[in-house]
């Protein structure tokens, strides 16, 4: 799959519903230097009331990114150790994203290896941290544009046509009803996905 054929996604791409946004990623492909992957599973953080979102209580400093505008990388630390990457959506002042869960070495399979300790297998890139280890993010990528050329890129690619949705992951602390929305999507019949348990065919 030659990286040169694909186009970067428009920020409009970006601008709308997280969810809707999220469902459109699958398959979609991301860009850093000489590694490609495209992304497999992924979680809506819609606005504006999802008790799961990190925009719940407002905008801080820490979810700046989140706030747009739309096409924008957000990344977070996640118990010290995992640097999560999400792409925002909705329209600028919304506070929403897509986390990217999980994908599939696509090009720089050794460099792919060698940053995850000479691991292979879907192993490489099923969770959150390892895509955000694969891509070398840190917090300081935050509010760069994927949209525009150079560092990370979202490039666009054929649309998944068939696809699994289920709750997310890790929300405990959310409502109920939050807890239990489908809103996490991931290809069908891929074996690079973090968590297949709780995924149904829509």
């Amino acid at each position: 799959m030659a990286a040169e054929t694909h186009a970067l996604l428009p920020r409009s791409f970006f601008a709308r519903d997280a969810l809707e946004v999220a469902r459109d990623l699958l398959g979609k492909l991301l860009r850093r230097d000489g590694v490609i992957v495209r992304i497999t599973e992924v979680e809506a953080y819609r606005h504006p009331n999802d008790s799961a979102n990190h925009c719940r209580f407002g905008l801080t400093e820490r979810n700046a990114a989140m706030w747009g505008p739309p096409g924008r990388a957000y990344v977070y630390l996640c118990y010290g150790v995992h640097n999560m990457l999400n792409l925002s959506t909705n329209e600028e002042g919304e506070g929403a994203a897509v986390l990217i869960r999980s994908a599939e070495p696509v090009l720089g399979l050794t460099e792919i290896q060698r940053r995850r300790g000479g691991m292979s297998g879907p192993g490489l890139l099923t969770g959150p941290g390892k895509v955000g280890q694969v891509l070398q993010l840190d917090t300081s990528w935050s509010h760069h544009p994927v949209t525009e050329p150079g560092g990370l890129e979202a490039l666009d690619a054929p649309p998944v046509r068939e696809i699994l949705a289920g709750p997310r992951v890790g929300i405990d602390f959310a409502a109920p009803a939050d807890r239990d929305a489908p809103w996490r999507l991931a290809v069908a019949g891929t074996k690079w996905v973090s968590a297949p348990k709780g995924l149904r065919p829509v």
